[in-house]
């Protein structure tokens, strides 16, 4: 029960940080409504096939989850407030509030992308069941990514270089599972391959939230 409240008095901490300043809500939606207008404008994703047209979004979603998602560790030690929380909770508490923030601050973000890029693509939605699966796991893969590669890095020196660098490697494989979802939901349909793809997405998000965890305690310790 300690534990659970640890975790919730985080992941509030943190949500009330962003009401507060809305900081990271603003910047990263700015950057998805400039990089839609963009790919709208310069690459003329309307008038695409609909295969390239309905993975073109997970670009956008990628880069705005390495401009924002990066900071729930890296804000705690730029505000000399890690060492407090080392103090005061326990190391799977307090990656757990973090996950938890990160998650919804991102399903927020991919929906908002999604519904601005679907208006604006004119795309229509062949599978609910395709299109909910992206957005849910894809918001908790993101989520679990940043939030194991933010706590790793969040006492190096060049914070934000090294996340982007560690960081993209692990999402390469994952937003290409992403993409073949995706194309389930705006294209095909719940087609063969969904259910291995689904699998290997549930597969990722288990290892990494799982690593997360295990990794985040040695992490705190040291």
């Amino acid at each position: 029960m300690q534990w659970l409240q640890t975790t919730i008095t985080i992941f509030k901490k943190d949500l009330q940080t962003e009401f507060r300043t809305r900081f990271g809500f603003n910047m990263v939606l700015a950057f998805v409504v400039s990089a839609l207008l963009l790919v709208m404008f310069t690459l003329k994703a309307q008038e695409l096939n609909p295969t390239p047209k309905s993975g073109l979004v997970w670009i956008i979603v990628l880069f705005a989850a390495l401009s924002s998602l990066g900071r729930s560790f890296i804000s705690e030690t730029e505000k000399n407030t890690y060492d407090v929380l080392r103090i005061h909770a326990k190391g799977s508490s307090v990656f757990a509030g973090k996950l938890f923030f990160n998650i919804l601050f991102s399903l927020v973000v991919n929906l908002l992308t999604f519904l601005i890029y679907i208006f604006l693509a004119d795309l229509t939605i062949v599978s609910w069941a395709a299109f909910g699966v992206i957005l849910i796991f894809g918001t908790l893969g993101l989520s679990g990514v940043s939030t194991l590669i933010a706590a790793i890095v969040s006492q190096a020196d060049r914070k934000g270089a090294i996340f982007s660098v560690l960081t993209i490697p692990l999402f390469i494989p994952f937003i290409l599972l992403l993409t073949s979802i995706t194309k389930s939901a705006f294209v095909n349909g719940l087609e063969d391959g969904f259910t291995n793809d689904f699998s290997a997405l549930i597969g990722f998000i288990g290892v990494t939230i799982s690593a997360g965890i295990v990794l985040f305690e040695y992490i705190w310790e040291e």
